[in-house]
């Protein structure tokens, strides 16, 4: 078999074939999955496995010896582990001690089921864990019943998959290739499992290049987890990157993942590589943390997109916190920002003047709902507020669609970080790859797009120079934060008698039938355009009536029958007077006192500041209030660089100038700020505006169109 990935994967699946009929196609990971990892192993394994055999028999020898005179046995699996080397002497952390390996297994096909069995349990402790997780035991059984088991584990001899045959990027590729169709055809998610390797290789230099000058030191010790690590394929190329450039560097990779299979195989490629200071973890990260006393120099992860987490909430909620961070938390059809929040949780501290705490970088792919889903006050835009002000915001990388196997939506590469550079502190940097991509001459899924080797090396350029460009852009950090306030408008109201009115009002307040009629010869059917003076003649006349006619009830029912009478009359009207809500005598409000944090205009008189929170000067020393009209209430976001006033002054009043402030929004939030918010709009930052073409243009382009289509219907009619 050739190395070439894809070329073994086909391979792999022409195998799989073979159990087509006591499995649908969807379950064949179920076998083809572990029986590649065990093939990996056996070859692995092979070049020390005669020595091993034979130090096993002298320790069962050793051991019967003990167990005779009642002492305690030797540990068999610490001796093998060490013995068990690769072809660089290096020790692998596992062994297998049993008699058999594939050649022997292929060789006996009446006791195929047996031998397998047998062969797997020889393994030492954490290898047999693994396969408990891929519950092969089951599916050696049902092989067995249908037939198929010795036709596939012959195939699997006939391939060599020892790392100097296939390399561990290889295999990951391999292991990629095979998860996705299987994926496909369940209609699943695969990308729940891995990312195309060319993304990975950007989020990796993304997160490591700023940092070569440390980690091309003589032996340096790294630490680089992902939590949803997959398949392991964030964890190898970090690692191939490091040793890439630092042979001497000691990398220890930890990850977590909660699909069995997956962590099966991640977990199977730590060993083969010789990670005994590693780990993966089988289990949810959002409910466990499973490395509670580490904390990562480097942390990667592509989570699933739109994860629902109700199943997590009640454990989630009984926290104070998630993970370090205190505030609200996302929607709960959408988990992906707690992924970055328990990552950050694992930061290093940051002093510069230590080693040993020299802060971490995160790297992690998000679809576009965490940039701006959520306004001011919701989980999300809390979560980036948070990021943001701690200012820990490093980059966000826009990625082209169609990169990925499982969707064709956008996705972005963020970095975050509680280490930013000192020319970067303060600033956030926004990279628009989305038309840099090459057309891939077969798709896989949904995946029709790839970056190749120069658009890669291109975004790492550009991240590091850190400077504007048409494709590279920065901000400061409260460029993306803004204010949420309200903006009211008065009620304005017609009173109106009208034969429709008259009926639905006596209808419910038959009561009032001589006060309407009293009413009604006042004002006839007229409108009114001045509700606040009609009602106040409204209320005279009624305390006008003479005995013997009801006039308005008292407490509730009254309350509710002046109610009905201004529902059933008035309707709202531009050109009527606005509706007074309130009336002050004295001014106990004191304006400035609503915007503490804000340098207000300087030519800004009291007046106007009034006005603009919806106080009116009456002309006797008093102010008064409208009543809003909940049908014209609006909501305003407004940069945090910029007052609200200024703000009012030049993009409202010009438009609606009866409008005002709601003071409830302002009022003791934020320090007198409205309710801050924080969202990141790629397409409003590089959005270029494209002039329409001439009409002139486009009425020659209409007659061509026009005339080729008469020159087509003449050939069909003569």
């Amino acid at each position: 078999m050739s190395a070439n990935f894809q070329q073994l994967a086909n391979f792999i699946w022409s195998v799989a074939d073979l159990l087509r009929g006591p499995y649908r196609p969807p379950q064949y990971e179920r076998v083809m999955l572990p029986l590649t990892v065990l093939r990996r192993f056996d070859a692995v394994l092979a070049p020390s496995k005669a020595e091993v055999l034979s130090k096993y028999r002298e320790l069962e020898a050793k051991n019967a010896k003990l167990r005779e005179e009642g002492k305690e046995s030797i540990g068999v699996d610490p001796v093998l582990n060490m013995l068990a080397k690769n072809e660089q002497g290096i020790p692998l952390g596992f062994h297998n001690h049993s008699q058999l390996d594939f050649p022997k297994l292929k060789g006996d096909p009446d006791n195929i089921a047996r031998h397998l069995a047998d062969y797997i349990n020889g393994f030492s402790e954490n290898i047999r864990r693994i396969f408990e997780r891929f519950e092969f035991d089951k599916e050696i059984e049902k092989l067995e019943e249908s037939n198929r088991l010795y036709q596939v584990v012959s195939q699997f001899c006939e391939i060599d998959l020892h790392p100097n045959r296939v390399d561990n990027i290889t295999m990951g590729l391999v292991f990629e290739d095979l998860i996705r169709r299987f994926n496909e055809a369940a209609n699943e998610t695969a990308g729940d499992h891995f990312t195309p390797r060319e993304v990975i290789q950007l989020m990796v230099n993304l997160l490591l290049e700023p940092d070569t000058q440390v980690l091309t030191q003589a032996h340096v010790v790294v630490t680089i987890c992902d939590p949803a690590c997959g398949t392991g394929g964030m964890l190898a190329e970090a690692q191939n990157w490091i040793r890439a450039h630092n042979d001497q560097a000691t990398v220890k990779v930890f990850g977590q993942d909660y699909n069995p299979r997956s962590y099966a195989v991640a977990a199977s490629d730590l060993l083969i590589k010789g990670h005994k200071d590693g780990r993966v973890e089988q289990g949810n990260t959002l409910t466990g943390d499973p490395f509670p006393e580490l904390r990562f120099d480097y942390l990667l992860a592509n989570p699933p997109f739109g994860v629902d987490w109700k199943a997590e909430k009640k454990t989630i909620d009984g926290w104070s916190n998630f993970f370090g961070y205190p505030g609200k938390l996302p929607r709960i059809n959408d988990g992906a920002l707690l992924f970055l929040l328990y990552m950050m949780s694992k930061m290093q501290d940051f002093k510069p003047d230590d080693r040993d705490r020299l802060g971490t970088r995160i790297a992690i792919v998000f679809n576009g709902s965490p940039l701006f889903t959520g306004g001011a006050g919701s989980g999300e835009s809390e979560i980036r507020r948070w990021i943001i002000e701690r200012d820990q915001l490093e980059a966000i990388i826009a990625l082209p669609e169609q990169m990925f196997y499982n969707t064709g939506i956008g996705t972005f590469v963020w970095v975050v970080t509680n280490r930013k550079q000192a020319h970067r502190r303060g600033k956030i940097q926004l990279i628009d790859a989305r038309e840099r991509w090459s057309p891939m001459k077969r798709s896989l899924g949904d995946k029709r797009r790839l970056l190749d080797q120069a658009a890669i090396d291109t975004i790492t350029r550009e991240h590091g120079a850190f400077e504007d460009s048409p494709t590279s852009r920065l901000f400061d950090n409260d460029d993306f934060g803004y204010r949420r306030i309200s903006v009211l408008r008065p009620l304005r109201l017609r009173f109106e008698i009208t034969p429709e009115a008259r009926e639905r009002f006596l209808d419910t307040c038959p009561e009032l039938f001589d006060a309407l009629q009293m009413v009604e010869e006042v004002f006839g059917s007229e409108p009114q355009l001045d509700w606040n003076d009609t009602w106040e003649e409204v209320q005279g006349l009624f305390k006008r009536l003479p005995r013997g006619i009801e006039g308005w009830a008292k407490g509730a029912k009254g309350t509710a029958q002046k109610k009905i009478l201004r529902e059933c009359f008035t309707r709202i009207d531009p050109e009527a007077a606005p509706v007074i809500a309130k009336q002050h005598k004295t001014l106990s409000l004191r304006p400035d006192d609503l915007f503490p944090n804000q340098a207000l205009p300087e030519d800004l008189s009291q007046e106007q500041l009034h006005i603009l929170l919806g106080l009116h000067a009456d002309g006797q020393g008093g102010y008064l209030e409208y009543e809003a009209d909940s049908n014209l209430k609006d909501a305003e976001s407004i940069p945090l660089k910029e007052d609200i006033i200024s703000y009012m002054q030049r993009e409202v009043l010009p438009y609606v100038a009866d409008a005002w402030i709601d003071r409830e929004t302002v009022d003791e939030t934020d320090g007198g700020i409205g309710k801050v918010g924080y969202e990141i709009n790629f397409n409003r930052v590089f959005f270029q505006y494209q002039p329409p073409r001439p009409l002139e243009e486009i009425d020659l382009e209409l007659a061509g169109v026009e005339q080729r289509i008469l020159e087509l219907l003449r050939e069909v009619t003569e």
